[in-house]
């Protein structure tokens, strides 16, 4: 068949074209898109990622990752709380007793102290070794701290309750409930020998102070008081009725007054000057029996008395006159004495007063 001559060949359509390379251009990038997200959840890049989010991590590999800068947060209300170091005590009562060995300047009174007894309990507690008396103290000497005050008490053959709860004016119930006794309330026994504690206790204190020395033709027994008496005469210097301190210092050191040291302990170095606290007549001057040491003692014929005692030496004469303020030694620690100080005295008609009362 032969062809028309009016026929014209087919042109491709220019418009679906550009359609098309579209379409195949948003395929393109969708397939793109999947495959990156498939990559990203695989195990292995996965954690890959997080070692590189991590500033942690020091893989050589990775290589230095920045940190961020520090910006401080101002403005937020907070409350700061300081740190507590120290451990919880318990506060139970101390039981058991305790030992104690004596140190360089210790005294009755500051053992009792530091223990919250009284100076009382350490001195009956302790009377095989001290005799009631606190200058019986001295480095290295053990004693036994009691957990409370009252008498620690060392049972002895024949003992009862009943009687030991007498003797120390107590009461025998504190004696078997006192948890330190470790008794058996139903049937306490106590075997000789062992230490029991009588809570409350108490008893008179023995004798152990030196005795009023007598101005007059009476004079002084040197045989009882030791090489420092002298018979000494109704005359000589009076005193004032006023008193100065004997030492530069005016604290103690040691003991206060109290009724087991009728004195006060005045800190002093060796070799601290001491001065007649008022005008009167020596009645001793040397070294005494009793753990006093070297001691001096004025009478001021008013009644008053003035002792002062553990003198490293001393600067005058029995029978001497002194005026206040009158050298008459130097401080020391002769005697019972765990440290230099002035064991100072006043006594008035023959008894003792509290020096407090009469020092400015």
């Amino acid at each position: 068949m032969a062809q028309s001559t009016n026929s014209k060949p087919i042109q491709p359509n220019k418009g679906i074209d550009w359609l098309q390379w579209v379409f195949w251009g948003v395929a393109a990038v969708m397939t793109a898109l999947m495959i990156y997200f498939i990559v990203q959840k695989l195990p292995g890049r996965a954690h890959a990622a997080s070692q590189v989010n991590n500033p942690l991590v020091t893989n050589s590999n990775i290589g230095n990752l920045p940190l961020s800068e520090y910006s401080s947060v101002k403005g937020i209300a907070s409350i700061s709380r300081s740190v507590d170091v120290h451990t919880i005590i318990s506060t139970r009562e101390r039981e058991e007793v305790v030992d104690y060995t004596v140190e360089k300047g210790d005294s009755i009174f500051g053992i009792a102290h530091s223990f919250k007894i009284e100076p009382e309990t350490l001195l009956w507690s302790n009377y095989d070794v001290l005799r009631d008396d606190p200058h019986m103290i001295e480095i290295g000497l053990d004693l036994k701290i009691p957990p409370t005050d009252g008498i620690l008490y060392q049972w002895k053959e024949g003992d009862t309750i009943e009687s030991v709860a007498a003797k120390f004016t107590a009461y025998p119930y504190d004696i078997i409930a006192y948890p330190g006794n470790k008794l058996d309330m139903t049937n306490p026994v106590i075997q000789p020998g062992a230490y029991v504690m009588v809570p409350g206790g108490s008893r008179e204190f023995q004798q152990w102070v030196v005795p009023t020395i007598p101005r007059g033709p009476a004079g002084v027994s040197t045989k009882i008081l030791g090489p420092g008496g002298c018979e000494v005469g109704g005359g000589g210097a009076y005193g004032t009725g006023t008193f100065i301190w004997p030492t530069v210092n005016q604290v103690l050191s040691g003991n206060d007054y109290w009724s087991g040291h009728l004195a006060i302990d005045i800190a002093a170095f060796t070799g601290d000057l001491v001065s007649a606290v008022d005008s009167g007549v020596v009645i001793y001057a040397g070294p005494v029996s009793g753990g006093y040491g070297n001691m001096v003692m004025i009478d001021h014929g008013n009644g008053y008395q003035s002792l002062y005692a553990h003198l490293n030496s001393w600067t005058v004469n029995c029978g001497q006159s002194v005026y206040q303020g009158s050298l008459i030694g130097y401080a020391g620690s002769t005697g019972n004495s765990t440290g230099p100080h002035l064991h100072f005295e006043i006594r008035y008609m023959g008894g003792f007063i509290n020096p407090w009362q009469v020092l400015p």
